[in-house]
């Protein structure tokens, strides 16, 4: 189980072997108020994290020692810390197996500090127990759309729209990861449970009815495209 430090910061773990990321993805994240470990390769990820006790892990793919795709398998084997994968490989396959084997999340470089500190937080939101207090008041915007996580309603212009309580954990999801493949077996587990017996038509379904509440022609959709044989993506920034 994670702790908090002494001052009550929020401790990642940092694996990553390029100076260059290290230094800036340390003084920025110090700055939001987390505590940085840093490892720089496997092998000595997989001590410090054995030997401490960490919120959230930022694990780079491509390390010395040992792969960031056996350390993500063998913290799994232990632990369910939130795991965002940080990568230069921008492989849909990559992504995607990442996902299987356990990562929560994942970020490809080049990246901005203020995604990958509302993608830390998404994950500690995400994990049941989780007690930090939201900064502020969550919306997710784009263009005419407007979804008010806190308060649990979606616009659309002026115009408030009735979604079901799945068909708003989807959308969520799919708005906090602009432009990123989530795979039917992904939006299953996170939306409906890991323990979900059924098959994916389901999720079809509710997709299909969150694009006629918010796209402009739900036969042509430009916010949520399904990428075949893999999943959904939410096209906005």
């Amino acid at each position: 189980m994670s702790k908090k430090s002494s001052e009550g910061n929020l401790r990642i773990l940092v694996v990553e072997d390029e100076e260059s990321f290290i230094d800036a993805l340390s003084v920025g994240l110090a700055r939001e108020g987390f505590e940085v470990t840093v490892a720089r390769d496997g092998q000595q990820a997989l001590d410090v994290f054995r030997d401490g006790s960490f919120d959230v892990v930022l694990l780079d793919l491509m390390l010395p020692r040992v792969s960031g795709l056996d350390v993500c398998r063998s913290i799994r084997l232990t632990s369910t810390v939130p795991i965002i994968i940080v990568s230069a490989k921008g492989e849909e396959v990559d992504m995607v197996l990442m996902l299987e084997i356990g990562a929560d999340d994942y970020v490809t470089k080049p990246y901005r500090l203020r995604e990958l500190v509302a993608r830390i937080r998404a994950v500690l939101r995400r994990r049941e127990g989780h007690t930090e207090a939201p900064q502020s008041e969550e919306v997710l915007i784009h263009s005419a759309l407007r979804l008010d996580v806190d308060a649990r309603r979606c616009f659309v212009g002026e115009t408030e729209i009735k979604l079901r309580k799945k068909e708003f954990a989807l959308l969520q999801l799919l708005m906090e990861n602009p432009g990123r493949v989530l795979t039917r077996e992904v939006l299953i587990d996170r939306v409906w449970g890991n323990d979900y017996v059924g098959d994916t038509k389901t999720l079809d379904v509710h997709i299909k009815r969150l694009r006629t509440q918010i796209e402009v022609d739900p036969s042509a959709p430009v916010l949520i495209t399904t990428i075949r044989g893999v999943g959904y993506r939410f096209d906005g920034e």
